[in-house]
């Protein structure tokens, strides 16, 4: 048990550097009306609607130049047949795009889909192996903000072509993503289709919990002896909660580390875990948390946190499913 807790601290700690590292200035988002205002874009908008806004997108035409994340204008002379992705969400967009065929390595993160595994790894994402991807000879690679200037010179020392999507953490950055990956891979319908359908889910989620009694929500993200970590105000899963139709319980924070004291004091109506984890479990064990009402009526959501952490084509689906848990009667 002490080596699995260890295991899932190291994990924790990786992925709240991650986040932290991605995580943009979204203070405006942090008013649910603001997020109402940006995110239901479609509102009105019928299947018609969505089909024209879909077909009005064209082929790419090449060379394309973009203004990547580092204000570098990169151009692309043709469609990419080889690509590597550095980063979770973009591996997850190239597939979502129909584009898994051309993906020729990922990094060790890259979990998902399943079919993802056969893909060769060139490593972490703060520490790739160079000398690999320069070997793969890749016509592209496609990183996220995270990655390391010095990692991007030695590359295009190389001779390789490279691009910095900026996966800000919010659904406008899963958006901005996915349609700048399908210019870039030849995708552009395929990726309003994406973009619409979850402007559209979006959009239903907030219909549906609109006017409802909002039930307090806790993240569990880590805790136990080396501290306890959750979504605070201004991340990503916090604003998802709100959008639920839930009430953040640690939106009284910034960032990730919380008060095991507040949070008994909260004593928030639900918990949402990781299903990877096991938390669901372990909860029930351990001290402090055994205790609070949640946890003793069972009020937890297993959860797919990467549908969560993750602005990418699967962050609606994540959206819907917090918000079925929590007002279940709106959604029959």
């Amino acid at each position: 048990m002490k080596r699995n807790k260890i295991v899932s601290l190291i994990l924790v700690f990786t992925l709240l550097f991650v986040l932290v590292s991605c995580q943009q200035s979204n203070q405006d988002l942090a008013n649910n009306k603001d997020i109402e205002e940006q995110e239901l874009n479609t509102e009105g908008n019928t299947d018609e609607d969505i089909k024209q806004d879909v077909d009005s997108h064209t082929e790419t035409s090449y060379p394309l130049t973009i203004t990547d994340f580092y204000n570098r204008e990169v151009t692309i002379e043709r469609e990419p047949k080889r690509i590597i992705s550095v980063a979770p969400a973009i591996t997850e967009t190239v597939y979502a795009l129909g584009k898994g065929d051309s993906l020729i390595a990922r990094t060790d993160f890259c979990d998902y889909p399943e079919e993802v595994a056969s893909i060769e790894s060139i490593g972490g994402l703060m520490d790739p192996n160079i000398e690999r991807i320069v070997e793969l000879e890749p016509d592209l690679v496609i990183a996220g903000a995270i990655f390391q200037k010095e990692i991007l010179e030695k590359l295009e020392e190389a001779g390789l072509k490279v691009i910095i999507l900026n996966e800000e953490q919010s659904f406008d950055g899963a958006y901005f993503v996915i349609e700048e990956m399908g210019k870039v891979l030849n995708a552009q319908e395929e990726a309003a289709k994406i973009v619409a359908g979850m402007k559209a889910t979006v959009e239903e989620v907030a219909k549906k919990v609109e006017g409802r009694e909002r039930p307090s929500v806790y993240f569990v993200m880590g805790f136990g002896e080396w501290g306890d970590y959750t979504a605070g105000r201004g991340t990503l899963i916090g604003q998802l909660i709100d959008m639920a139709g839930g009430k953040n319980a640690a939106d009284d924070v910034e960032g990730w580390e919380y008060s095991l004291e507040k949070l008994i004091e909260k004593n928030p109506d639900h918990l949402i875990c990781s299903i990877s984890d096991n938390h669901r479990e372990q909860l029930k064990e351990a001290e402090h948390y055994k205790d609070l009402d949640a946890v003793v009526n069972d009020r937890i959501l297993e959860i797919d946190k990467n549908k969560l952490e993750r602005p990418g084509p699967r962050l609606a689906e994540g959206l819907r499913e917090i918000a079925e848990y929590l007002h279940p009667d709106a959604f029959k």
